[in-house]
């Protein structure tokens, strides 16, 4: 049996995009599930596009999301190697690999050069376009005796590699998602192959990179959709076995339009700068798209290879709702081991300047109670300095609810009682703190709300929120003090 192989083959061209790690994602799943392998390719053949550090960010963003790929680029000691027994795996070191075939095609007749300058492309597109018709290139070139053409080039003149297609013919493929597709050449182009600079295009290289790769199944984007053809009819040139297809449904919006850097975060690092947690980012990714067969929500990755298969990917593109993502992260982050939230928080709360670094060295346990205390209000790593702001600084009391509390007839006698109490111990301590309302209680008589609200408001400045217990002991004896006596004062 054939072994399985898949690939991701992104462009450096930045960061990776949030429907690219779907892509990605799935890709993985599906080796996964099928005891295959998952190789990273780096498409860099379009150097005009190509950014400075975008290799080492995608192979970053993937290991953090626990994609782990099985060979190709990786990360050793802060360099950039490749692994795995069909490299290079960047396509910018495989440029003979390619002009062998291209010249293979150009000797079989399935591909001609053209000398066409770029204005009278733009100029025959324009003319196209204002008669209705499809955008195409109409075989100038096409038929210019290949010795003639390399004569041409050996005196200096430029010329692309572009595909003989045959005219009139029908080109069936199916795909996993789309089911049984047809397209015919007179809808199509005779696309570039090779351009002058000796660089292959996409149509070219992708061809030529899986099958040499072996790769048994090609999944990606539904915008590669129209350009498959062109590689089916490729594969059929050089004489080569077809690998099966599969076009996924773009990521949308709530607009459903396409995700974009204009409606807010779209990359894997924005994601996880904001405090997504890769368990819960991926677990939701999978879902837009993607529906296991009981519409299970929480899936952990074991989960989702377990479940996964193409047949329940969507033709309609997947809505990306921030919410839902929140909801699902929220779960992970209750399911997080305490110093886990503990070490992703600190940089926040540092950031915020809640707290020194020194202190959070100095106050690991303080900060443990911190975080089991608000946790359950979490959706995002973010939002920790946020939650736990009231304990910091002076008391502000904003909330109406609050405020009304804090105006009540029993206030002075409630705060009174409060203050005897801490100021008979030295600090206070978990004991006191789960103890202390019931002997405030019994002394003034004032039980249920109208104990709690008002000594909640007193110290926090609200009338809801977590654990007044925790919060006492997170306050401390003489921050405790300075509220109820600010309180007293007015």
């Amino acid at each position: 049996m054939t072994e399985v192989r898949l690939r991701f083959a992104p462009s450096p061209t930045g960061y990776l995009h949030i429907g690219g790690l779907r892509t990605a994602l799935y890709n993985y799943l599906f080796a996964k599930a099928n005891q295959g392998k998952m190789v990273l390719r780096i498409e860099d053949t379009d150097r005009t596009r190509f950014v400075e550090g975008a290799i080492e960010g995608l192979i970053q963003s993937l290991k953090w999301a626990g994609i782990d790929y099985d060979e190709g680029v990786f990360m050793e000691d802060g360099k950039v190697v490749e692994k795995g027994d069909y490299g290079p795996y960047i396509q910018s070191e495989r440029l003979d690999i390619y002009q062998k075939y291209v010249d293979q095609l150009l000797e079989d007749g399935h591909a001609y050069y053209c000398f066409c300058s770029k204005d009278r492309l733009d100029h025959l597109r324009e003319e196209q376009k204002i008669k209705g018709q499809i955008p195409r290139y109409d075989g100038l070139c096409r038929s210019i005796p290949l010795e003639e053409a390399r004569e041409r080039i050996a005196k200096g003149e430029k010329a692309v590699v572009r595909l003989k297609l045959p005219e009139n013919m029908d080109i069936k493929f199916h795909d996993a998602v789309r089911g049984d597709i047809t397209i015919n050449t007179n809808e199509m182009d005779d696309q570039v192959l090779m351009k002058s600079d000796g660089f292959p295009t996409y149509h070219m290289a992708v061809v030529v990179d899986d099958h040499l790769m072996k790769i048994t199944h090609i999944v990606r984007g539904e915008e590669w959709l129209p350009s498959t053809p062109k590689h089916i009819y490729l594969y059929d040139c050089l004489g080569w076995e077809k690998p099966q297809y599969v076009h996924l449904p773009g990521v949308l919006n709530s607009d459903h339009k396409k995700l974009s850097k204009r409606q807010g975060d779209v990359s894997v690092e924005d994601f996880k700068n904001r405090g997504y947690l890769p368990e819960g980012l991926i677990n939701y990714l999978a879902l837009v798209g993607w529906s296991p067969k009981d519409n299970e929500e929480i899936l952990s990755m074991k989960d989702l290879i377990d479940q996964f298969s193409f047949d329940r990917v969507s033709k309609a593109g997947g809505v990306f709702d921030k919410n839902k993502l929140d909801w699902v992260n929220a779960h992970y982050i209750k399911e997080l081991p305490i110093d886990d939230l503990v070490d992703l928080s600190i940089p926040e709360l540092v950031k915020a300047g809640l707290i020194s670094q020194d202190f959070a060295q100095g106050h690991r346990d303080w900060l443990k109670l911190l975080l089991e205390t608000v946790r359950e209000s979490l959706s995002r790593i973010e939002e920790v300095p946020e939650k736990t702001a009231f304990l910091f600084g002076d008391l502000e009391v904003t909330e109406e609810e609050a405020k009304d509390q804090l105006a009540s007839d029993q206030i002075k006698d409630l705060l009174g009682a409060l203050k005897e109490e801490l100021e008979a111990v030295d600090q206070v301590d978990e004991e006191f703190a789960k103890t202390v309302m019931k002997r405030i209680q019994k002394k003034t008589g004032i039980k249920g709300k109208g104990l709690y609200m008002p000594t909640r408001a007193a110290i926090t400045g609200n009338v809801h929120g977590p654990e007044l217990s925790n919060i006492m002991e997170l306050l401390g004896k003489d921050k405790m003090l300075e509220r109820i006596n600010q309180i007293l004062n007015k």
